[in-house]
């Protein structure tokens, strides 16, 4: 078998971002035998779910029968991730994740800057029925993994716990958006994602 490592970024993010990188790290040091992509996601939503898609069919391509597939999302990224999982049957750990980011993302209609790519682009309400059409139920929650710290800044983690409520669940007081010490979780999610 082949260990693929999928890390889904968030909105207005990129590889460079801090979980990414200590998610990276991680594996470089612990687990080499995992492929790991992080890919650049375009800045809208549909051609970000293209983009991972083609990601996840190239996987599937290079290794057939072999691969062992394993996700993580943080934020927007959760959202993809739980696409991802429910498409293709494999296990995600969801760190902070959106939920219905159609309605969350209204507040940021207008022109953006990604503060890591410094590409600049405008997000549209036509993007948001993008989102809204990328929704998928939750159907297998137990290939699902639900981090959350209470104090996060830009969303209610209670939607969180509702959308996923028969997921595995780590609720922490306190943190934030960014989630405060993800270093300490990259070995038990290699596990979890049974990589």
């Amino acid at each position: 078998m082949t260990s693929v490592l999928l890390y889904l970024h968030g909105f207005n993010s990129s590889p460079g971002s801090a979980k990414a990188q200590q998610m990276a790290a991680w594996v470089a040091q612990y687990r080499p035998d995992i492929e790991l992509i992080i890919p650049a996601q375009p800045n809208t939503p549909a051609a970000a779910w293209a983009a991972i898609a083609q990601t996840v069919e190239e996987a599937i391509a290079r290794h057939g029968d072999r691969l062992k597939l394993g996700v993580v999302g943080s934020s927007l990224g959760g959202f993809m991730a739980t696409r991802v999982s429910e498409l293709y049957g494999c296990r995600a750990a969801l760190i902070n994740p959106a939920v219905r980011p159609h309605e969350l993302l209204c507040d940021y209609l207008g022109p953006q800057t990604n503060p890591y790519t410094d590409e600049q682009y405008e997000l549209l309400p036509a993007h948001m029925g993008e989102l809204r059409a990328l929704a998928v139920p939750v159907t297998a929650p137990e290939r699902l993994w639900i981090l959350q710290q209470q104090e996060d800044e830009v969303l209610d983690y209670r939607k969180a716990l509702d959308e996923y409520r028969f997921a595995r669940l780590s609720l922490e007081c306190g943190g934030n958006h960014a989630f405060v010490a993800f270093e300490r979780y990259p070995a038990q999610i290699v596990r979890f994602l049974g990589l």
